[in-house]
């Protein structure tokens, strides 16, 4: 069958989404793309835009849009002839931390909740994610100050479910520690925004450093807009261990630093999956998260005792222990790697290429 993906916010994570998914589907998509920018305005123009650019929409056995798209919006100008829709949840403005001052928030808020109610299947990349979501809707939308809308998180979960989302690498073979870096290396590969909580990780390696441990570091990851101060005053405070500062835009070169990479490191305050941090660990990264978010989710449960930490001064003994005694570690992140295969694309698409089938018959 054919399918359409609309993804209005193409990079990072989104961008290898769409194309993961269209290169291992046994049905046809095809994607079309807007750049990874101006977020807000994706969410409120995107839709009306496409609307009027997308010729023969009922050549279509299925739309697929993910949530930073108006649906009710696109489905009320395109009329009758739009087939039926997938959204797929990434995140959502209910329950992202908003900076101070953020006026578009419930609005934003309210377009999530209206492209949910008007598709006619929700996906979520983690089942943390989805109940957040669904138990956030009602609170948000008490916010009225009148005729507040009943059950709307009721409909929503009666056509939601969740689907892990595939992982996009070159053919992977065991993990060969000869490629890891002696010092260890440890690697930052998120984004560079407020939500992961950098200021905690670099506070975390200042004390490292004050101890005497030794390690580099590789500071990868995307970053929007001006550089965070905190980077900023982490190339004075590391200057000696820094071997990579900035965003890697080959992903070739990007998939070498993690196979360097002996350490992924995870202080977020918001990940509803954490598509990076998996890509770290399949490639032989020691992950250490923590026991909150998606993260207790994602992480087989025989590994949390080992990788989860509860907060800053266990994050610090865990550290502390693994740079102490890094060959005690060998077998364990071999086998979390093989464990962490599991969401290769290869090894999820069939479920994906089920749920598209149904689509099709809504």
């Amino acid at each position: 069958m054919k399918f359409l993906f609309i993804e209005t916010f193409s990079i990072g994570s989104h961008s290898l989404f769409a194309h993961g998914l269209a290169d291992h589907s046994s049905h046809m998509i095809d994607i079309i793309e807007m750049p990874g920018e101006n977020f807000r305005w994706r969410m409120l123009g995107a839709a009306i835009y496409q609307a009027d650019n997308i010729p023969n929409i009922d050549q279509y056995d299925g739309v697929i849009v993910t949530d930073l798209f108006n649906l009710t919006d696109f489905k009320a100008l395109v009329g009758a002839k739009c087939p039926p829709v997938m959204v797929y949840f990434h995140e959502n403005q209910l329950t992202y931390p908003q900076p101070v001052g953020d006026k578009s928030v419930f609005m934003l808020g309210m377009i999530n909740i209206t492209t949910a109610l008007a598709a006619d299947m929700v996906f979520f990349n983690s089942t943390m994610q989805q109940d957040a979501f669904l138990k956030a809707v009602p609170e948000f939308l008490n916010r009225g100050r009148d005729f507040t809308p009943k059950g709307i998180a009721e409909k929503i979960s009666q056509k939601s479910n969740v689907l892990y989302p595939g992982i996009t690498l070159p053919p992977v073979a065991e993990v060969d520690s000869q490629k890891q870096t002696d010092p260890p290396l440890i690697v930052w590969s998120h984004r560079w925004g407020f939500d992961k909580n950098h200021q905690l990780f670099f506070n975390v390696l200042e004390k490292l450093q004050e101890q005497g441990f030794d390690f580099r570091l590789a500071l990868l990851g995307e970053n929007f807009g001006k550089i965070p101060d905190e980077f900023i005053q982490a190339q004075k405070t590391f200057e000696d261990k820094i071997v990579q500062f900035g965003y890697v835009p080959s992903r070739i070169e990007y998939i070498n630093w993690l196979k360097q990479g002996t350490i992924i490191i995870s202080t977020a305050i918001q990940e509803n999956f954490g598509m990076s941090v998996i890509e770290a660990m399949i490639m032989g990264c020691i992950p250490l998260l923590p026991n909150r978010l998606s993260y207790p989710e994602i992480l087989p449960e025989e590994f949390h005792e080992q990788f989860l930490y509860k907060n800053k001064y266990d994050l610090i003994e865990k550290l502390s222990q693994i740079l102490s005694n890094m060959a005690a570690y060998e077998e364990t992140k071999k086998k979390l790697a093989r464990k962490m295969k599991s969401f290769l694309w290869e090894n999820v698409i069939s479920s994906y290429d089920q749920a598209l089938d149904q689509l099709a018959i809504l």
